[in-house]
């Protein structure tokens, strides 16, 4: 009720606080936010440095909650914040020192996103400002918030997003660079989600979807967990998943507290991931009477398919080989693994962790295996819910460099596979660069191929009807649509 009778102040109330009454140092939440954006300028991953940024600092609760909002909410929308910053301090924000600029930025999300009375918001971004910056930074941040509280987010929004064209104003007021925005409105159209007529409203809905915090959703390795050990976990709020027979969603706590996700037999894995896993394991192959099924896992790390693939196997009587080029992600692979291994050498079954280049697998292993997993590196652009930063470091060269490697992967493991066998290409981007482009790219050189109908596979193995695929022979998830991640799946079979 605090924070509603502040807000009802309106949004002209300034701090009634004088300077010798004003904090002089952030609170343990604002500072732990503040630190990973600064990682984050320096190349960290927010979703690494944020968990061990609130150990450090003993948070839990609603303040690592706090911090987790602040953080997360900052990162996504300061395409939006910038602007706004740029007007409040009368100058570009290219001008402004980087660490001085991410105070700003905390500040301006408290005073327009979060449910924070607004002298709370300004004298904590000044006292911030004053623990990690100084004293002279410490006024200049004090200008600012006040002229930010001077607008509502709606008037900041008239004021600095512009009208003309869509793509520039989507990508301000919801807080893309322009190139992504507009690669997301080909993806749409061009893998059957939207038309012409639609994509401008369906694309401002997958914007905003980014923006929105991705749920948490855990995968019940099956054979080494179930659904109703994650559901009835203690002193965690729980709910069943909403499209793989496997998920459960978390509502509330700490994923690390459920004995079965620190064992490694249930992990945090987003449902368009574990979905894909699924339709990879469900889907008809042909094999010699009497050998059981190979699976190749071709970029397997840091592990989160592989695990659930590995368990699949098991059930199956499967062997599995996962495959990372990088040693440290091997042994990532191998951590996510080991009660699989252990199961997979009970059940007289192998399962194997290798250090390899992928690219090379279909010359060294012709025709070897039933089943591939090519989830390709990509780009991330179907993971920006979860990925706050990478929105803003991939830029178009990246496409340049990951092609021809997405293309070789693909080429190679449709050479590892046997006559009869199915190959899974997947991507967390819906890119059609990444995606349908890389395939036709590959598939129009070979005769041995054949693509599958991948929505009818997804939806065979899904516990709910999924609806919004495409038409087909691929399929692509969206966020806005289906709550998960945007993963692309294509099924080729080798021709017998």
């Amino acid at each position: 009720m605090a924070d509603q009778h502040e807000r009802r102040r309106g949004p002209r109330q300034r701090s009634r606080n004088v300077p010798a009454q004003r904090a002089r140092q952030g609170d343990p939440a604002r500072l732990a936010a503040y630190t990973v954006l600064r990682a984050v300028a320096e190349g960290a991953y927010a979703n690494l440095e944020l968990p061990h940024e609130l150990r450090r600092r003993r948070l839990s609760g609603r303040d690592a909650g706090f911090a987790t909002e602040l953080t997360y909410g900052t990162l996504r929308m300061q395409g939006l914040y910038d602007p706004i910053i740029a007007v409040a301090a009368d100058r570009p924000v290219s001008r402004l020192d980087g660490g001085v600029l991410d105070v700003l930025r905390l500040g301006t999300h408290q005073l327009l996103s979060m449910r924070v009375p607004q002298h709370a918001a300004a004298d904590q971004s000044v006292a911030l400002a004053r623990q990690v910056n100084g004293a002279g930074a410490a006024g200049l941040v004090n200008a600012v918030m006040r002229r930010v509280s001077e607008r509502t987010v709606e008037e900041w929004r008239e004021a600095v997003v512009p009208t003309e064209p869509t793509s520039t104003r989507l990508a301000v007021s919801t807080s893309h660079p322009e190139w992504v925005v507009k690669a997301l409105r080909q993806a749409l159209v061009g893998h059957g989600a939207s038309d012409a007529a639609h994509v401008d409203a369906d694309l401002e809905r997958l914007l905003e979807a980014h923006n929105a915090a991705a749920p948490v959703a855990l995968v019940a390795r099956p054979g080494l967990s179930d659904v109703e050990e994650l559901l009835t976990a203690e002193h965690l709020e729980t709910a069943p998943g909403d499209h793989s027979p496997f998920a459960v969603l978390l509502l509330g706590g700490d994923p690390a507290g459920i004995p079965a996700v620190r064992d490694g037999r249930a992990a945090v894995q987003d449902e368009g991931s574990q979905l894909l896993a699924l339709a990879l394991a469900g889907a008809p192959v042909t094999t010699p009477a009497g050998r059981r099924e190979r699976w190749l896992d071709l970029c397997a790390g840091p592990g989160g398919k592989a695990g659930l693939l590995a368990a699949l196997a098991r059930e199956h009587g499967a062997d599995l080989v996962a495959n990372e080029i990088s040693e440290h992600r091997s042994d990532l692979v191998r951590a996510t693994l080991r009660p699989a291994l252990e199961a997979a050498r009970e059940a007289g079954l192998e399962l194997t962790v290798r250090t390899a280049d992928g690219r090379e697998a279909g010359a060294d292993e012709p025709g070897r295996y039933d089943r591939v997993l090519v989830d390709a590196p990509c780009t991330g652009l179907g993971a920006l819910r979860r990925r706050p930063e990478a929105r803003w470091r991939r830029t178009p060269a990246d496409l340049a460099g990951l092609g021809p490697l997405q293309r070789d992967l693909l080429a190679s493991g449709l050479d590892a596979l046997a006559p009869g066998g199915v190959l899974a290409y997947a991507t967390c981007s819906p890119h059609l660069s990444e995606t349908s482009f890389v395939v036709r790219d590959v598939t129009r050189r070979r005769d041995d191929v054949e693509a599958l109908d991948a929505p009818a596979v997804l939806r065979e193995v899904a516990s709910s009807e999924l609806a919004g695929l495409g038409d087909g022979p691929a399929a692509q998830m969206w966020p806005h649509l289906h709550g998960t991640d945007g993963m692309y799946l294509h099924l080729l079979r080798k021709r017998a």
